[in-house]
Parts: structure tokens; sequence; C-alpha cells
């Protein structure tokens, strides 16, 4: 799941540096649109670094991860959070004064998050995601996932519905291998439609 989670942050990424690098000036349509893309991208990667601070970290550790290295991770997540904020400012910007210029702060901030993103990402695959699979039958790890899926219903159909927006078929399968596919289909068809209506369509 955390490598499903990982190719749906850098789908939405490459999409907001194409989307800003094709912006039509003057298109306040365009600017809300990608400004509610945005927010939903930005509200799933904030969950994502804080949920792992809270509870990946501390279950990591119980099976043998080095302090240290959440230290750094943790230390990766601030200048996460604080390229987060940048961005969410120039979307705000782009929204409330749609032209070129916006567009263009806006794709600076994307590829300045991008740039962060990308760092973290390959450190954590790197350094953590081994330990996920060797110790993923453990009860530490398996507790760190039941905590993990505990989201109300709306916002795991709108969760599951972004990490299928543009999955390859082998992450298709992968998510199925984790979860059942009639939960995935319930979930995304009955309980994801704001993701589908409001968010999907952005990306079209």
């Amino acid at each position: 799941m955390n490598m499903l989670i990982h190719s749906a942050v850098r789908r939405d990424l490459a999409r907001f540096a194409g989307a800003l690098a094709s912006f039509p000036d003057g298109s306040a349509r365009r600017a809300q649109q990608l400004h509610a893309a945005w927010k939903y991208f930005y509200g799933e990667l904030d969950y994502h670094h804080h949920g792992e601070h809270d509870i990946a970290w501390p279950a990591l550790e119980s099976v043998g991860v080095p302090k240290a290295t959440l230290d750094q991770m943790d230390a990766e997540h601030e200048r996460l959070g604080e390229a987060l904020g940048t961005a969410d400012t120039a979307f705000a910007t782009l929204a409330n004064t749609p032209n070129q210029a916006s567009a263009n702060d806006a794709a600076v901030a994307i590829a300045n998050l991008k740039g962060v993103v990308d760092e973290h990402l390959l450190h954590e695959e790197a350094e953590l995601e081994p330990v996920y699979q060797a110790k993923k039958s453990t009860p530490e790890m398996k507790a760190m996932g039941r905590k993990f899926s505990k989201r109300n219903a709306k916002e795991a159909g709108d969760f599951f519905a972004w990490i299928q927006n543009g999955a390859t078929p082998r992450e298709q399968a992968a998510l199925r291998t984790n979860v059942p596919a009639p939960i995935v289909a319930i979930l995304t068809r009955l309980l994801g439609g704001n993701y589908r209506r409001n968010v999907a369509p952005v990306w079209q």
C-alpha cells in the first residue's frame, strides 16, 4: 500500500507540472479545477506523512529500525511540509489571479515540491520498504496497518479512487492483493464520489 501511495503521489506531481505548463492564460475555470485537485492532493500527502510519523515510525522502531534513521525521515518530512505550504499558497494565488504569472509561480512551487518528495520517497523506499516486506507478518506491522485503515468510509472511498486513477495494471493487481476486490469496488464506486466527480475529471 505504501508503494501504491508513492506511485499516486508521483503521478499527481507530474500531472500538475504538465497542467501548469499548458495553463491557458486568464482561465478562471482551469485555475479553479487545478486548485480543487491540489487541495485533494495536499490533504492526502499531508495525511500520509503525518501518519508515518505518528503510526509507522513507532512500529518500525519496535522492529529494529534505528531511531536516527527515523529522525532523518522526520527532517525530510519537515522540508516536505514547508514545500507543501509554499505550493498551497501558489495554488491559492492561481485560483484568485488566474494568469500566466501565477501559473508560472505554481509551476516553480511544484518543481520544488517534486524535488523534496523525490528525495524523501527514494530514501524511504531504500531504507524502510525492505523492513515493511521482511516484517509484514509481525504483530507490530499488522497493528500498524489496522491503525492506517481507520479512516471514515467517505475518506476511504476517495482514497481508493485516487490511488487507482492512472494506476498501471500491475499496480491495480497489487492493490487487490492487499484489499479484496469487492471491498475496493464498493469503496470506490459507492463512496469515492467526491474524488470521481471533482478531481478525476481535472486530469481527463
